[in-house]
């Protein structure tokens, strides 16, 4: 497919709205046009009293042009253009195609966002009749959207402009699941790394924890994420958090979380060890109840083996449980989802995240053209409806939201927990609204200004092997922290 832009830049959002309805193709950006039999043309001329907005479409045999007038008083508005624009070409494709996806021109990461903005800016009849009428998001979204609102709006309030998080890295895991776009090694590939990884990782989180008290940053929460943190042995998790406490005052965290995530990693030992050094909440991780499933996108385990981590966990006193489910996996059908979903609900942990399938480039199943995975829109709404309808009726609240590229359908991944539950890294990575200080190789600090909406980032390498060769060049990178917060204030 070749996009052709003119007479106007919002060549990123026209892009990223093709790719909406065709994640997989791929397409070519010109501003010249060109004789081809799947081109979407999209452009902006000038006339005596406005501007006319021209958006035609051109695939095989279907062709349709769609056009707008923007009159004078909007002319120098270019939010309002691409607005308008986007509408243009969302109508066009969904008739192509045959589907209107539910979150309208939406093409962000952060729709949540987006919302509260409107609503501080319009107030909030205004801001969500703009988000739905203007932005063309659906009555079903807008409405999980102004929950999710204010429901992360409370812990959202208790931000104070000193406060930041800690991200710790693990990039290792038993085996690289097929829609895994992380940067994450195999440990039957890279066992021989963790050892050095793990000391120098230390030194970095030592080296952090100077750089947090020299600024008088307070610590809010904890999370160690990867990959899958329990590759690490009982041993090596015990070092690990036994720096960790060391270097932090944890007893001031309202949340310290270690991604169990693989129930084939999780032993009593770890477990015990976990809980010994002040984790307060961990994920065992299933994606789904079905064992052919686990199967096909390359997991080691079985559901049975989800279900006795779970009742492990349970016994040794942890109360605050999160577990990952996702909707469209390759071989899973609506019936064996709705299965998943109503035994993960009968175990009851304290969260429950919803994940939509995203396919990035670097994901198994996007290399492997013949390998099967699930493009029906249709199911994947079924599915997601089926969660979030049960969800709420079990007393869990969305408390968090995000999307991604690629994802089937142009859906969503939502955070659900029981009231009082909610985990404070989720909110504050999501929504941007506090500094996250990151460790490990793959990992990016996020330094928020205390007084504006800005942030800056200093990016770690992103493999194992790069992290412990230029490991100096890290811990100079790390100093860039410093000189960033001086910047804001």
């Amino acid at each position: 497919m070749t996009l052709i832009i003119e007479g106007h830049s919002f060549h990123y959002e026209m892009e990223n709205l093709c790719r909406l309805f065709f994640p997989y193709i791929k397409i070519k950006v010109t501003h010249q046009q060109i004789d081809d039999i799947n081109t979407v043309f999209t452009g902006v001329k000038s006339s005596e009293d406005g501007c006319i907005i021209t958006v035609s479409v051109k695939l095989g045999s279907f062709c349709k042009k769609n056009t707008d007038f923007v009159d004078a008083e909007h002319i120098d508005n270019e939010n309002e253009k691409e607005r308008r624009m986007s509408v243009l070409l969302f109508n066009i494709l969904s008739e192509y195609c045959g589907f209107t996806p539910k979150w309208g021109i939406l093409t962000g990461v952060r729709p949540v966002k987006l919302l509260r903005m409107l609503i501080s800016k319009l107030g909030e009849q205004e801001g969500i009749e703009f988000y739905r009428n203007k932005l063309l998001v659906s009555k079903q979204k807008t409405d999980l959207s102004l929950l999710t609102m204010h429901n992360e709006g409370k812990l959202l309030s208790q931000n104070k402009p000193n406060s930041f998080s800690l991200y710790i890295s693990i990039p290792f895991c038993p085996t690289r699941c097929a829609y895994c776009s992380f940067v994450s090694s195999s440990v039957e590939k890279t066992a021989k790394l963790i050892p050095k990884y793990l000391e120098l990782l230390c030194k970095e989180i030592e080296y952090t924890s100077i750089i947090a008290n020299n600024l008088n940053l307070h610590l809010e929460s904890i999370y160690i994420g990867g990959g899958t943190p329990t590759t690490l042995s009982a041993k090596q998790l015990r070092i690990l958090l036994i720096t960790i406490n060391k270097c932090f005052d944890i007893n001031k965290c309202r949340e310290f979380t270690v991604e169990a995530g693989r129930p084939d990693t999780i032993t009593s030992e770890k477990l015990l060890a976990i809980k010994k050094y002040g984790v307060t909440r961990i994920s065992i991780n299933p994606q789904t109840l079905n064992d052919d499933v686990l199967k096909e996108i390359g997991r080691k385990h079985t559901s049975q083996q989800t279900i006795s981590a779970f009742d492990l966990a349970r016994s040794l006193g942890f109360n605050n449980i999160n577990m990952d489910l996702i909707a469209g996996l390759p071989k899973d059908s609506l019936e064996s989802f709705v299965s998943t979903i109503d035994k993960i609900i009968k175990m009851s942990p304290e969260n429950i995240t919803v994940h939509t399938l995203s396919l990035k480039r670097s994901a198994k199943l996007f290399q492997d053209e013949i390998q099967p995975f699930s493009k029906n829109e249709q199911i994947v709404s079924q599915m997601l409806d089926y969660a979030d309808e049960q969800l709420l009726k079990h007393g869990y609240l969305p408390y968090y939201l995000y999307r991604q590229s690629r994802m089937v359908g142009n859906f969503e991944n939502t955070g659900w927990c029981r009231p009082g539950f909610e985990s404070p890294y989720n909110i504050f990575i999501m929504d941007e609204t506090q500094t996250i200080l990151a460790c490990g190789a793959g990992a990016s600090s996020k330094i928020k200004d205390p007084k504006s909406d800005r942030l800056e980032r200093v990016f770690n390498f992103k493999y194992p092997y790069e992290y412990i060769s230029r490991h100096e060049e890290i811990i100079m990178r790390k100093d860039q922290v410093k000189s960033i917060y001086e910047k804001f204030c």
